[in-house]
């Protein structure tokens, strides 16, 4: 793959998370701001993830049937549009706010094609041995897309007033649209094998009836649950753990910095050793140490308790020993976290014929969603029971599926079957 090739696909996940990024943080307060119920806030989170849940496998087909660039254009206007209207849900009355702002969710959700099919981008060109490492990059952007995406909302907000991020927002997928029309290349190549017209909901039996590939999805939603209950409950952790009021500006800003802190050290994870550890080590092996890793942060995180706030400057001071013990968890689980989700598109990708690539990433990342969505709703049950409950039982999940994933596909494939 050209280096040109590869630049435009990371910047055009990249731009888009950014985007993403920049309205995530603000849906739980301006849908509390528009009269929402804690279950209205729920459904406008998960949303998002439900629509990708359902359209993410048929993106991917229709691009193994007329190509990436279309299905990437199409996604990424739509992703315009729906920052558009949540822009636009600050011009009515706050019970149609609301609606509209999960209406805004719903086409983001259902136009959230871009991951997938930047990932099926890179299969298209990239040689085998260099797969994993190349979905590294998309791992990467992911990462640091979720780092400036939320630092631009908050300015675009004090700067523009409660529609600006929405507006940045869609003007990010309107510069990122021109910028993937002008120079995104067509990576399918012409002439190949057409893929077959098939119904949507067939691509699940089809995919998971290859026994690496459905053992690698599910490996994947495992990891994500793990994630997703750590996205959600950091905060009421730390502020337990550590006598913080989430309500104080001083004491959410904290939090916000553990999370900044997780994005970078996840990112770098995902940009740096990905390829040189996937030669070394092998796939099967590096999804299962790196799932050891997650659990050996994740299973410690709620066990660090301390008093008062954060600061770099006092964190090997006296009193810092708790805030340096918590850091280090956290950067156990961003490296166990970024560099489990190279390795399992890696091997997906190439356990999967040519013509299939985006229906069988889409399945995987469909399968994401269905963890995001689970995930928040499994968390907060645990949490309310005992709150070092998610942690440890993502811990043992954790454990759980990187022994399996190390055993399992080890094994050499038997005809036929992948």
């Amino acid at each position: 793959m050209k280096k040109p090739s590869l630049l435009v696909i990371f910047l055009t996940v990249f731009i888009d998370l950014i985007g993403f990024g920049i309205v995530l943080p603000l849906l739980p307060l301006y849908s509390q701001k528009y009269g929402a119920g804690a279950l209205m806030i729920g459904a406008v989170m998960a949303s998002f993830s439900l629509m990708q849940f359902l359209f993410a496998p048929w993106w991917g087909g229709l691009s193994d049937r007329i190509g990436r660039k279309p299905v990437l254009l199409v996604s990424t206007a739509g992703s315009a549009v729906s920052y558009a209207v949540f822009a636009l849900a600050s011009r009515f009355e706050p019970s149609m706010a609301l609606w509209v702002v999960l209406f805004s969710r719903v086409i983001a959700g259902i136009c959230g094609a871009n991951i997938t099919v930047a990932q099926a981008c890179i299969a298209d060109v990239s040689p085998l041995e260099e797969r994993t490492k190349k979905m590294g990059l998309i791992g990467m952007a992911f990462g640091l897309g979720f780092i400036f995406g939320p630092a631009l909302g908050g300015k675009s907000l004090i700067w523009f007033g409660e529609a600006g991020p929405g507006w940045v927002a869609a003007g990010l997928c309107a510069a990122n649209l021109i910028l993937a029309l002008a120079v995104l290349p067509e990576t399918r190549k012409p002439g190949g094998v057409p893929a077959a017209r098939r119904p949507g909901w067939s691509a699940w039996p089809r995919v998971l009836a290859r026994s690496k590939v459905g053992l690698l999805v599910g490996v994947f939603f495992l990891a994500t649950l793990g994630f997703s209950c750590f996205e959600t409950s950091l905060g009421l952790l730390v502020a337990a753990n550590f006598g913080l009021d989430p309500a104080r500006a001083r004491d959410a800003e904290t939090v916000a910095i553990l999370f900044t802190f997780c994005g970078i050290v996840g990112a770098l994870a995902q940009g740096g050793p990905v390829g040189k550890l996937a030669k070394k080590w092998g796939e099967p092996k590096m999804i299962g140490i790196s799932l050891l890793l997650f659990a050996a942060g994740m299973g410690s995180i709620p066990f660090v308790r301390g008093a008062g706030n954060f600061s770099w400057s006092g964190l090997f001071q006296t009193g810092g020993g708790p805030w340096l013990m918590l850091l280090l968890s956290l950067a156990l689980l961003s490296i166990g976290s970024g560099l489990t989700r190279p390795p399992i598109f890696g091997m997906i990708s190439k356990l999967t014929p040519v013509d299939e690539q985006g229906e069988t990433l889409g399945v995987a990342q469909s399968a994401g969603s269905l963890a995001r969505i689970a995930g928040p709703i499994l968390a907060m049950a645990l949490f309310k029971f005992h709150p070092p409950a998610p942690y440890v039982l993502a811990a043992i999940l954790a454990v759980i599926a990187g022994g399996v994933a190390w055993v399992k596909l080890s094994e050499p494939s038997r005809s036929g079957e992948s």
